[in-house]
C-alpha cells in the first residue's frame, strides 16, 4: 500500500512517564485491546509539518515502539481545495527524517470515501442524518451559543426517503457547491456545540489529488476521522486539546454505526480518543494559516526557509532529528496548555551538536593581521583538535602564514575596560598557533583601520609559552593565502517578540517580524578545507556557533553556510583548559 521508508525504525528511547502512557499501560494490563497498541499520525496535506507536529509524531510513533505496536501514517485528505501532492511528499520526507517507519501502513482518508458514504446512507436510513438546504452562514447563526440552544433547521424533519434521494443526487453532482449539506441529527440544545447537528458532508466540485473528479461531496473532519481510526483498527487515537470537545461526537458516530450493525469486519473493538496539550514556542507562530501567509506574502523564501518552524526549515538550518526528538520527549505530555521557551529547543540542539560537530575556524568580519617578523612567502601546518568532546575525532592540519584574517571585534585601538583581546602593546594567543603582540596599525584615508601589525614569538608554537607567561585572550584566525571565501547567513528569530500575536487591536502579527532575522555575510573567510564541505554537513565555527552547509543554494566548491544556532558562553571555559 506504500513505498516503505528504507531506514529502520529507531530503537525506542525511554520517555518520561505521562498520563497517556499510563492509560496505555492500564489498557494493556486490563487486556482492553488484547495487547494491541495501534496509533496513527493523521496530518492534513495542506501545508508543511512544523515543530508542533514533531511532538505528535514522536508521541504516536514512540508509543507504538515502546509497546511493540505500530503507528500508521494517514493523510486526512478530505479538503481537495487546499491539498496538494507536494505536501504529501514533504510530510513523508519529514516523518522519515525524524527516523520513523510506518512500513506498509500508509493510508489516506480518501481510501475510505466509499465506506464513509455507505455509513452516511445507513445513518440517513435510520433517521440519524438529514439533508439540509441552509447555507453555511445560516447554519452558523442558528447553531446558538454556549448560553443559548440552537434552532432546528426547517429541513430537520424531512422524510427519510426524500433525504436518501437528495443525498444520492448530491453524490451524483446535481447541486452546486454550498447549496446543500448532510447533517447528523443529534441535539440542537446540547451544551456541547459540536453535537448540534454537525455537518457530515459538503458539496465541492473540486479535483482531488488522488480520486480526481470521482467525488463531488467530501466528508468533514469529524465525520471522517473517527471512522478512519475504526477501519484501521486504531486503539489509541491521540489528539491535541482543541479536539477534546469533539470527543463526544467522535464516540456518537462510532456508537450509532455499531448499533446499526455497521461495524468494520475483523475489528472487535472501538478506538478511544485521548487529548494532550499542543506545543507552543516563544518567538514562533505554528498556525498553518499564518505559515502559509508568510510563504505566500514573500516574508520568507519558502516553506523550508531556515527561519520557519517547519521541519524542512529546521532540517535546512542544520537541526538534527535526534535533537528534535530529545526536545519533544523533554517537554513532556500534559493536559495543560503552556508556552515553551525556544531556548529549550536550542539547548537540545547544542547538546547534540557539541558531541558530533567538527570544529573549524571561520572569520565572519575579516580584518587583516600582518605578522611583521614572520618570513615572507613561508607557511606551515599546525595541529588543531577536531572535537574536544570526542577524542576519536583526532586532529587536522591548518595552514599558517604571514598574513592572517581575524575578526574586527578582536581588535580595539582604544580598548574598553576588561578587554582581553588584541590591542596596541597587548599580547594574545592565536588559537592553536602562537602568541602575538600588536605593534602598529594601518589606516585608509578615512581613518578606518585596514591592517593590524604584530610580532610573534616562535617559541610559543601550539599556543603555550615555554617561559610560563600567561595571556588572557585567545582569538581565532584564518590564513589569508589559504582562506576559503564563502557566504554565511546568520539567522535569528523570525519574530522580535516572544508572543508574535501580542499586537494592538487592528494590527497584524506581521508587525512583529524581526527585520534582522537574516544577515548575509558575503565575504567570510574560512579554513580552506571548508571549500569542499558537502551539502548538509554541520560544523562548529569556534566562538561563533554551529553552522550547516545550505542544502538548497550551495554549489560544489561554493558552499553557503547557515548558522544553525549560536554558542553558549563556553569560550572562557575553553581558555581555562589551555
Amino acid at each position: 500500500m506504500s513505498n516503505a521508508p528504507s531506514n529502520p525504525a529507531p530503537t525506542p528511547t525511554p520517555a518520561p512517564g505521562d498520563f497517556i502512557r499510563e492509560i496505555v499501560a492500564q489498557d494493556n494490563t486490563d487486556g482492553k485491546y488484547a495487547g494491541r497498541v495501534i496509533t496513527r499520525f493523521p496530518p492534513e496535506p495542506n501545508g508543511y509539518l512544523h515543530i508542533g507536529h514533531a511532538k505528535s509524531i514522536c508521541l504516536n510513533f514512540g508509543l507504538a515502539l515502546e509497546n511493540n505496536g505500530r503507528c500508521h501514517l494517514r493523510f486526512d485528505d478530505t479538503n481537495p481545495a487546499k491539498e496538494d501532492q507536494e505536501y504529501v511528499d514533504s510530510i513523508m520526507a519529514d516523518v522519515r527524517w525524524l527516523g520513523f517507519n510506518w512500513g506498509k501502513h500508509l493510508y489516506y482518508a480518501s481510501d475510505y470515501f466509499q465506506q464513509l458514504y455507505d455509513w452516511a446512507v445507513l445513518l440517513t436510513k435510520s433517521g440519524l442524518a438529514y439533508v439540509c438546504d441552509l447555507s453555511a452562514d445560516q447554519i452558523s447563526r442558528m447553531r446558538g451559543s454556549l448560553t443559548q440552544p440552537g434552532a432546528p433547521s426547517p429541513y430537520r424533519d424531512r422524510p427519510v426517503d426524500e433525504n436518501l434521494d437528495l443525498l444520492n443526487r448530491m453524490r451524483n453532482g446535481e447541486f452546486s457547491d454550498g447549496s446543500r449539506t448532510l447533517r447528523a441529527k443529534i441535539d440542537m440544545a446540547s451544551p456541547n456545540l459540536n453535537l448540534r447537528d454537525p455537518v457530515m458532508y459538503r458539496i465541492a466540485h473540486a479535483e482531488h489529488h488522488r480520486t480526481g473528479s470521482k467525488w463531488c461531496i467530501y466528508p468533514m473532519y469529524d465525520w471522517a476521522h473517527g471512522q478512519s481510526d475504526w477501519i484501521e483498527g486504531v486503539t489509541h487515537s491521540i489528539c491535541t486539546l482543541e479536539f477534546e470537545n469533539h470527543r463526544p461526537l467522535y464516540n456518537w458516530f462510532i456508537d450509532n454505526i455499531a448499533k446499526l450493525g455497521g461495524a468494520p469486519q475483523n475489528i472487535p473493538y472501538q478506538p478511544n480518543q485521548t487529548e494532550f496539550a499542543r506545543l507552543n514556542l516563544t518567538y514562533t507562530v505554528l498556525s498553518k494559516r499564518k505559515l502559509l501567509e508568510l510563504v505566500k506574502g514573500g516574508h520568507v523564501s519558502g516553506w523550508d526557509d531556515p527561519r520557519m518552524p517547519t521541519l524542512s526549515g529546521f532540517r535546512r538550518r542544520g537541526y538534527t532529528p535526534e535533537s528534535i526528538g530529545h526536545f519533544a520527549r523533554s517537554v513532556g505530555v500534559t493536559k495543560f496548555d503552556s508556552v515553551i521557551d525556544i531556548s529549550r529547543l536550542e539547548n537540545a540542539l547544542r547538546d547534540d551538536l557539541n558531541k558530533r560537530a567538527p570544529r573549524r575556524m571561520g572569520v565572519l568580519n575579516p580584518l587583516k593581521l600582518v605578522i611583521d617578523n614572520y618570513p615572507d612567502g613561508q607557511s606551515e601546518d599546525l595541529d588543531a583538535v577536531n572535537n574536544p568532546e570526542d577524542p576519536s575525532a583526532g586532529t587536522r592540519k591548518i595552514p599558517f602564514s604571514k598574513v592572517l584574517y581575524i575578526e574586527q571585534d578582536d581588535f580595539r585601538e582604544v580598548p574598553p575596560p576588561k578587554y582581553h583581546r588584541l590591542t596596541p602593546g597587548q599580547e594574545v594567543r592565536l588559537r592553536y598557533a602562537f602568541f602575538v603582540r600588536c605593534t602598529s596599525v594601518s589606516k585608509d584615508e578615512n581613518g578606518v583601520i585596514t591592517e593590524v601589525h604584530c610580532t610573534y614569538d616562535p617559541a610559543t608554537r601550539g599556543g603555550d609559552s615555554p617561559d610560563g607567561r600567561k595571556v588572557k585572550g585567545t582569538i581565532h584566525w584564518v590564513s589569508a593565502d589559504h582562506a576559503a571565501e564563502a557566504e554565511v547567513r546568520l539567522y535569528d528569530h523570525l519574530f522580535k517578540q516572544e508572543d508574535p500575536n501580542d499586537v494592538p487591536d487592528g494590527q497584524s502579527y506581521l508587525t512583529n517580524l524581526n527585520p534582522n532575522s537574516l544577515v548575509v555575510i558575503s565575504n567570510a573567510k574560512l579554513e580552506p578545507s571548508l571549500k569542499e564541505a558537502a551539502n548538509g554537513e554541520r560544523y562548529q565555527f569556534e566562538r561563533h556557533g554551529y553552522f550547516c552547509v545550505d542544502m538548497r543554494d550551495s554549489k560544489p566548491g561554493k558552499p553557503i553556510f547557515n548558522r544553525t544556532v549560536s554558542l553558549k558562553d563556553t569560550w572562557s571555559k575553553l581558555e581555562k583548559k589551555k
